[in-house]
Order: C-alpha cells, then structure tokens, then sequence
C-alpha cells in the first residue's frame, strides 16, 4: 500500500483518484500532480514504481499544504475572522451557514435539530 503524506492510498484505484484520499487534494490538483510527474492517467497506484511515487512525495511536500497544515491554516482563517468579528465570522460565531444560504427552513447540518416552541399551536 502507497503512503504519501501520512495517507495510506488505496492501491486498486487509479493514481489521480487516489491522491485525492488525502486531505486539500482535489481532482484538479491530482490531475497536475500526474501531469507534471508524468504518470500516465490510466495507471493504478499498485502498479507504480518506488521512483513514480518519490517524485510525487516530493511534489506535494514542495508545492502543496496537505493534512494537518492545511486544517490548521484553515482553522486559523475561521479564528482571525471570528476576532475581527466581520459578517463571515460573526456566522461561525452564531453557528449559522456562512455562504449566504437561506436559514428559514433548511440549514439542519449548521443549526442543530429543530426544537419544538411550547404554545406555538393554535
């Protein structure tokens, strides 16, 4: 089993499917990831060889935040904007969606269950 980035990558799947198991890879990236290690994008990860996947290592340590930094750049960004307290951190703050989706119905995931008004009925 392939070990990029403290992630074990499933070795059936194809390299540019796999690469995406680790966290702030996405498609997009893995596709240039390949392309710039040329790796054909036919290829399994069980299939490449130790040279294939130093080079891919390497390139991702070089160019890309992966796993626990980007989590915590991330997570850092929530905070700074929640202490300047602008409108995007003020709705992490409050626990509301913050992407301008509507909160009238809908917005269960970011809300929590709904809670039942006493007297409400009439």
């Amino acid at each position: 089993m392939a070990r990029i980035a403290g992630v074990n990558i499933p070795t059936k799947k194809r390299v540019e499917i796999g690469l995406t198991y680790i966290f702030g890879i996405g498609t997009t990236s893995a596709k240039h990831i390949c392309k710039e290690c040329g790796i054909p994008a036919e290829r399994r990860v069980a299939d490449m060889t130790e040279e294939e996947l130093s080079k891919v290592r390497e390139m991702i340590d070089a160019s890309y935040l992966v796993e626990g930094e980007k989590r915590s750049e991330i997570s850092r960004n929530i905070k700074r904007k929640m202490d300047i307290a602008c409108y995007v951190g003020l709705r992490h703050r409050k626990g509301l969606p913050v992407r301008g989706q509507r909160t009238k119905t809908n917005a269960r995931t970011r809300k929590g269950p709904a809670v039942a008004i006493a007297g409400k009925k009439k």
